[in-house]
């Protein structure tokens, strides 16, 4: 099932905004990349996904750290 396909999507949905990550960016980011992007491009990318409904407003670090963990273990897990 195609991530476009899902429910909307909020700042507490960690897992599903790290797969909706991994489908956008495919390999193009290796677990080390993943760890070094900026948090404000993290931050955009975020606000960008399909389904995303969530607010820049509501972020934080600890859900983009969370977010950022949870896109290297979805990365993980398709190599």
């Amino acid at each position: 099932m195609s991530f476009e396909l899902n429910l909307p999507i909020e700042w507490s949905d960690h897992e599903d905004i790290a797969m909706g990550l991994y489908e956008k960016f495919g390999d193009e980011f290796t677990e080390s990349k993943i760890y070094r992007i900026r948090f404000t491009e993290l931050l955009e990318w975020i606000l960008s996904l399909p389904n995303f409904v969530g607010k820049k407003e509501g972020s934080n670090e600890n859900h983009l750290e969370q977010i950022q963990a949870k896109w290297v273990y979805e990365w993980r897990d398709n190599q």
